[in-house]
């Protein structure tokens, strides 16, 4: 006989699973129990959100599905904005709840929370588990349903009676069969073609790259197809990384905080090829009229995405790495010298911001990310959090051969400190740097007992403007300077905070000593965090 909770253990481990994130409590121990005498890494967050970020960003570093845990009632519901983050951002995620016991449920007992419901527009499917027969199942079909098509968040709620309920043996499946469920991956013959077609006749073509080819592993496609066809190419922030920054025809982030330049390239294109993009308010304020002046080839797995922003004249379905790695063998280059001349005379005339402030009592912040990129490895992993930093990053931090990690979709701030631990432990040997505001800091901090307790070497760096600053910004220009609620008066000594917790700390007020810190930090072995100071009135672009 076994339990089900020990075929819950099982099955990860049947799923290749070693680590997993999570929180106890008592809906959901049964598990705990049997998870303490498997191989699998648990690691402890200090609250729930932080376990889907952190199970978010190691399925972004690793490819693989993350795991996060909770209990029920309020454990379950502090794992919905993780959840919802990942949701927006495609990401493959298996959590996992506690419930109470089945013969309770819809009796408003002690933590009973409805988190199938409660998360039914943020998951890509859920399941209440009702026989601890089907839980096999389940979790084969969860594991594929995260992992396949257009990946994304899928919960398993499981009551603690059927956790302890027995059956006579597990047997997990070999693969699921979802009936209903059969992500198309191969493009459409026809459309490529047309594709192919429009590419020819294109005066002045370019290819939008998105987060899509990231979540596909197509960089090496789209690196070919780009190279093959000669297109410049822009990315929305999500995208960022895929092209190396410094590439002669890599263009920049198009959208509100997006460059210039790729933005006036965006615009004055006949032909744009969106490459597993959304193509929100955030990278084109005005999708329709781009529509009415371009051709739009929109390649995406997920067929609900092509067309809903933005008018799709040749919609490709299928996965895009297969796709693009078709349209490279196929295209030839005959993209016109007086685009590629004219996209690269507004690249070189378009200069980044950021002076630095020496000797005023600030860091410059975009000047001092711009250096820092240089001192930093080529496969390292930036993980920024949402506010000003975000822009500051993606803006000037040179991705090479790593990879930019944000939550772009839905905007979530205490997101960077959690994913940055998560894509660290999936990748130790790599440099994580994590770049967050004092606002955002202040919501994930917590996690600072996380990284000491694992000993997880995260570099970490503290914009510190004492403002919210991104909000402080739109109250000045769009609401006559009537500045309420984003002063962050009250914030602690992160240096001191930092040292309470026995990680290695320093501060900086200038760039020259940002610089020095950033380089000591870089070499130690531990983590560390270097807190900037900036200016309160630094623009986000």
């Amino acid at each position: 006989m076994i339990s089900g909770a020990e075929i819950m253990v099982k099955c990860l481990e049947s799923e290749g699973v070693d680590l997993v994130f999570g929180y106890p409590g008592a809906a959901i121990c049964p598990f705990y129990d049997y998870l303490s005498r498997s191989s699998i890494r648990h690691i402890l967050v200090r609250e729930e959100q932080n376990a889907a970020h952190a199970a978010s960003g190691y399925a972004r570093a690793s490819g693989k599905p993350g795991v996060c845990i909770a209990t029920s009632g309020p454990g379950a519901t502090n794992l919905i904005t993780g959840i919802a983050t990942a949701y927006m951002d495609s990401i493959p995620l298996i959590a996992i709840t506690g419930q109470v016991s089945s013969e309770l449920l819809g009796r408003d007992v002690f933590q009973e929370a409805d988190i199938t419901g409660a998360c039914e527009p943020f998951t890509k499917h859920s399941y209440l588990v009702k026989n601890t027969a089907d839980l096999p199942r389940i979790f084969k079909e969860a594991f594929h349903i995260a992992s396949t098509g257009r990946p994304g968040p899928v919960l398993i709620d499981v009551p603690v009676d059927m956790q302890t309920a027995e059956i006579q043996e597990f047997v997990y499946p070999q693969k699921a069969n979802i009936i209903g469920y059969k992500p198309r991956t191969q493009g459409h013959a026809m459309q490529i073609k047309k594709a192919l077609i429009a590419i020819t006749e294109a005066q002045r073509p370019i290819i939008c790259c998105g987060g899509g080819v990231v979540l596909a592993g197509a960089r090496n496609e789209l690196i070919a197809f780009a190279q093959n066809s000669g297109i410049p190419v822009v990315s929305t922030m999500m995208g960022i990384g895929v092209i190396p920054m410094d590439s002669r025809l890599y263009l920049g982030m198009i959208g509100m905080h997006g460059h210039a330049n790729a933005n006036r390239a965006m615009k004055e294109a006949d032909l744009v090829i969106l490459c597993g993009a959304r193509v929100g308010d955030r990278a084109v304020s005005a999708p329709q009229q781009m529509a009415k002046k371009a051709t739009i080839i929109h390649i995406d797995i997920d067929p609900a995405e092509i067309g809903k922003n933005m008018t799709a004249h040749i919609p490709i379905v299928g996965d895009i790495r297969l796709v693009l790695r078709e349209l490279a063998e196929k295209v030839t280059n005959i993209v016109p010298e007086e685009w590629i001349t004219c996209v690269l005379r507004y690249k070189e005339e378009y200069t980044p911001a950021g002076i630095p402030e020496n000797g005023t009592g600030f860091v410059e912040p975009r000047s001092f990310i711009r250096a820092l990129s240089q001192k930093m490895e080529d496969n390292a992993i930036l993980v920024s959090d949402v506010g000003q930093n975000q822009i500051w990053a993606a803006r000037n931090f040179n991705v090479k051969e790593g990879r930019f990690l944000t939550s772009g979709g839905l905007g979530t701030m205490g997101y960077a400190l959690p994913a940055a631990l998560g894509a660290k432990l999936a990748k130790p040997k790599r440099q994580v740097l994590c770049i967050c505001g004092d606002g955002s800091f202040q919501m994930a901090m917590c996690e600072l007992g996380t990284l000491c307790q694992n000993q997880i070497p995260v570099k970490i760096i503290v914009m510190q403007n004492d403002r919210l600053g991104m909000v402080w910004e739109i109250q000045t220009k769009k609401y006559k300077g009537h500045h309420i609620a984003t002063q962050l008066s009250g914030s602690p000594d992160f240096v001191r905070l930092a040292q309470a917790y026995g990680i290695e700390a320093a501060y900086a007020d200038c760039n020259d000593e940002a610089e020095r810190l950033a380089a000591k930090m870089l070499a130690s072995e531990h983590a560390f965090i270097l807190v900037c100071r900036v200016n309160p009135d630094a623009p986000t672009i």
